[in-house]
């Protein structure tokens, strides 16, 4: 557990505006892992949600659901870190591009379900999301993405140019 702790931990203490922020909820550790975790599952179940919208035709609810799920399922870091810390974090140079990629995969899911109303661009949109919101998570975990990325080179005989 406390191996877990420090390789969440944000680091010396900012004595910034910023950095008061990360310091001003005083939840034991314990609590934060079952923030973290009840956010991560509320997530996951809103999106399981919104996937069932479509057998329902109703893609509003559809692109709502699972954009909200994901944004409470990344919501849920910030008891790890901190929401200054994990902000920090999420525009760090090895994830600025999956970052980008997942928040603009969003908006984009969003806008094509109630905006646009096409669809088959906010299914295309939430598999985007998807796929950035794992390849951000994997970011996280030492040398995954380069597991994920042999694992990929290895079953299509193509090196991924990610």
């Amino acid at each position: 557990m406390e191996s877990i702790r420090t390789a969440f931990s944000s680091g010396p203490e900012e004595d910034s505006l910023l950095g008061s922020v990360d310091n001003y909820c005083n939840l034991s550790w314990e609590n934060r892992l079952y923030a973290f975790g009840a956010c991560f599952v509320i997530g996951i179940f809103l999106s399981i949600f919104g996937s069932i919208e479509i057998f329902f035709q109703k893609y509003t609810a559809f692109a709502l659901l699972y954009s909200l799920g994901t944004i409470v399922a990344l919501a849920g870091t910030c008891f790890l870190r901190g929401p200054m810390s994990q902000i920090k974090k999420m525009f760090d140079k090895d994830r600025l591009v999956a970052t980008i990629v997942l928040i603009a995969a969003i908006i984009l899911t969003i806008v094509c379900g109630t905006v646009i109303k096409v669809p088959i661009l906010a299914i295309i949109c939430c598999i985007v999301q998807f796929l950035a919101f794992t390849w951000y998570t994997l970011s996280y975990i030492p040398y995954a993405r380069n597991a994920v990325k042999s694992c990929f080179a290895t079953c299509t005989g193509v090196e991924c140019p990610c």
